[in-house]
């Protein structure tokens, strides 16, 4: 099942992309609209929707449904977690208290003068 819904999320994702650079951009006719007598606004509305239209609506709803198809079987697939947890108390130890001899943060203490 996995594999099967794999396959058909990557020929959506080629038919996708397909789809969308055979596709001309909105602004297409956006030359056209100045002075040359064009009947299209600047990004107006282009009439009903094209055939490659329709197919892109299909064509991305197929390909969201089985990105989250396959994200839902991956988790029950698997199930654990890839960071791996010690359970065993004696392997966590703490580490000995060591004392410093001199803080390195701390400053030296004034030298007393010497008295005769």
């Amino acid at each position: 099942m996995y594999l099967a819904l794999s396959i058909v999320h990557l020929m959506m994702c080629f038919i996708l992309i397909l789809i969308v650079l055979l596709q001309s951009g909105k602004g297409a006719q956006m030359g056209s609209a100045f002075g040359s007598g064009a009947s299209q606004t600047i990004f107006g509305t282009r009439g009903t929707a094209t055939f490659l239209n329709k197919l892109t609506t299909v064509a991305a709803i197929v390909f969201m449904l089985t990105s989250l198809s396959l994200a839902i079987i991956a988790s029950q697939r698997f199930g654990t977690s890839v960071v791996r947890e010690e359970t065993s108390p004696a392997s966590q130890a703490p580490a000995p208290m060591t004392s410093p001899d001199k803080s390195p943060t701390s400053p030296a203490a004034p030298a007393s003068p010497a008295r005769h």
